[in-house]
């Protein structure tokens, strides 16, 4: 039985830290998981900057109404989860992800929390578990099932290799130059024929 597992932001909806670099004009926090390997390091930075700049959650979320996933992603979805179980495994946040999983009809989604004080400050992040893209793929298999995993960014390697099947969608020139034995896709359309074929194996 197969789980297909998808990362969220690049492959389903647009990056929510690039969309809110546009909204409140800090194009440092363009940065994303294309750019840095090191997730830690990376989400620090970035708190360090709202810190800075005096923003928090509010903010963020604002944004975050304003996102619709990306053209065809839904039906691409919908039609996946009449074939496949699919998990969306992510590290974004409950409190980031919660209205965008409303207008991908409500799929399942790991992902981690965000430390909140009273004034909407963000504090800090709890991640779910350590590489927790590869460690929930692997406790998936170690459950009985064959994972298909597909993402983007450098962060989503670990479950793409790890997988009986693995694709990368719309990443970076670098990840597929550094990557060539990995799938690549630009389209829906042409991930739906590949993800159906690998189902039918």
């Amino acid at each position: 039985m197969y789980i297909t597992c998808l990362d969220l932001e690049g492959v389903l909806v647009p990056e929510i830290w690039i969309a809110f670099s546009k909204e409140s004009g800090i194009p440092e926090l363009c940065r994303t998981t294309r750019d840095e390997p090191d997730y830690d390091k990376l989400m620090n930075w970035r708190l360090g900057i709202l810190r800075e700049h005096k923003l928090g959650l509010k903010e963020i979320q604002e944004t975050i109404a304003k996102i619709d996933p990306m053209e065809g992603a839904k039906e691409f979805l919908d039609e996946l989860r009449t074939l496949s179980q699919v998990i969306i495994i992510s590290d974004t946040f409950t409190q980031f992800a919660a209205p965008l999983m409303k207008k991908l009809g409500l799929p399942t989604i790991f992902c981690n929390s965000l430390e909140v004080a009273p004034d909407g400050e963000i504090t800090g992040f709890k991640m779910r578990c350590e590489k927790s893209k590869l460690t929930t793929v692997k406790a998936l298999q170690s459950i009985g099932f064959e994972t298909i995993a597909g993402g983007d960014s450098f962060n989503d390697l670990g479950m793409i290799q790890a997988s009986k099947y693995g694709f990368l969608f719309r990443s970076t020139e670098q990840i597929k130059k550094d990557y060539p034995q990995l799938p690549a896709f630009e389209e829906y359309s042409e991930l739906m024929k590949f993800l159906k074929e690998c189902l039918a194996k």
